[in-house]
């Protein structure tokens, strides 16, 4: 499962309602030690603390301030992705590496990013005396994506049953912007504890080391080979957060096998058509609602949250009002589109499960559909 929180929706500049873009993913493994008769809904509750990783995607301009209304910890962050290096998707990202130093941070931290954030962050370390007293382990954007073959992957190992890969894709906007596939693959064992019972082979050391992919000789000399009393499932779950685009098309290849996408829907297609034909010589390099949704729909996704709304656009949803509202938003979407539809709001969570066996590479026709918006995560 994958949990996202949103902690900023709003482009360019914050208002009293939005902050500006940032997203956090909590990568939750429902086959922790619980007890078999937990149902996975309860599993990822009570999932302990100090085992949710979590990614953050984007860190814009106050991100850390909205972080201390939610229960996220930066001793669990396992990697920032900055799409690109526009200020209100990266503008926050000293000030929260400085808090996890103050914090007591002392794990490495992966950074996946454009190489001019290399260059900011050592500019306000020389000019600040910024000091990490943890590993900032740089990925620059642009040597993953230069790379021969299918390598445009960066892969973090969460624990020997549980992959993070992110890929990177190159979308258009006035600058070089990146989408984020984010994959989570859990490799779940299960010993067939009845079948060793019925062999006479009671429960010991030796089971746990089963369990955990080791071949064991007994005492008697029995040579026991995990393929024999083992089943090995994987699962997988991957959603798409694109950064800036004006072009949803570029993401056509990411979106194979993916369970949610999160993309911009700055306008409405009224108001992007009228800017770009007021300015010709400026164009934002934007998408509107109906513009992604219209891709979506013919990619064949069956999830879509749409977030980094222009601050015209009140929270409200009002199709009659005259003030430009999320209702404005949902309509030029909904005009094209008939999958699972959610604007998002500062805070809001979402539960994203999957359920691929990657073994068969299909879904269970009952398994289709899951994101379920949770509600806020915003804890006073």
């Amino acid at each position: 499962m994958l949990r996202l929180t949103f902690l900023g929706t709003s482009a360019g500049v914050p208002t009293k309602q939005r902050n500006v873009t940032a997203l956090a993913i909590e990568c939750l493994n429902t086959h922790g030690a619980q007890p078999n008769n937990q149902s996975r809904a309860a599993n990822h509750n009570n999932q302990n603390k100090k085992s949710r990783p979590w990614v953050l995607i984007d860190c814009g301009e106050g991100t850390q301030q909205q972080l201390l209304h939610t229960k996220l910890s930066l001793h669990q962050l396992a990697a920032i992705c900055i799409t690109h290096v526009h200020g209100d998707h990266c503008y926050g990202l000293p000030g929260l590496l400085a808090s996890a130093a103050m914090s007591g941070r002392r794990e490495p931290l992966t950074l996946i990013a454009p190489k001019a954030i290399a260059t900011l962050l050592e500019a306000i370390t020389l000019t600040t005396e910024l000091y990490l007293p943890f590993a900032l382990n740089f990925v620059a954007i642009e040597e993953v994506l230069s790379e021969q073959g299918n390598t445009n992957k960066v892969n973090i190992r969460l624990s020997d049953q549980h992959q993070l890969d992110i890929d990177i894709t190159l979308l258009s906007h006035r600058v070089a912007s990146h989408a984020f596939g984010i994959t989570q693959t859990i490799h779940h064992r299960t010993l067939d504890t009845d079948k060793l019972l019925a062999q006479g082979i009671p429960a010991s050391a030796l089971w746990g080391k089963l369990q955990q992919g080791e071949d064991v000789i007994t005492e008697e000399g029995q040579q026991l080979c995990v393929d024999d009393y083992v089943n090995d499932d994987l699962s997988r779950t991957r959603v798409v957060v694109a950064g800036d685009n004006d072009t949803p098309a570029c993401l056509t290849a990411a979106l194979v096998d993916t369970d949610l996408l999160v993309h911009e829907a700055t306008y409405t297609h009224e108001v992007l058509t009228k800017i770009q034909a007021k300015n010709p010589e400026f164009d934002p390099m934007h998408s509107s609602a109906q513009l992604v949704a219209d891709f979506v729909e013919k990619s064949g996704v069956n999830n879509l949250i749409l977030t980094h709304f222009s601050a015209r656009y009140q929270g409200f949803d009002n199709p009659n009002s005259k003030t430009p509202n999320m209702a404005y938003i949902r309509l030029d979407a909904k005009s094209v589109y008939r999958g699972n539809l959610w604007l998002a709001a500062d805070f809001d969570q979402y539960m994203v499960d999957g359920a691929v066996d990657v073994a068969s590479n299909q879904k269970n026709s009952q398994e289709k559909n899951r994101v379920q918006y949770i509600g806020s995560a915003r804890s006073d």
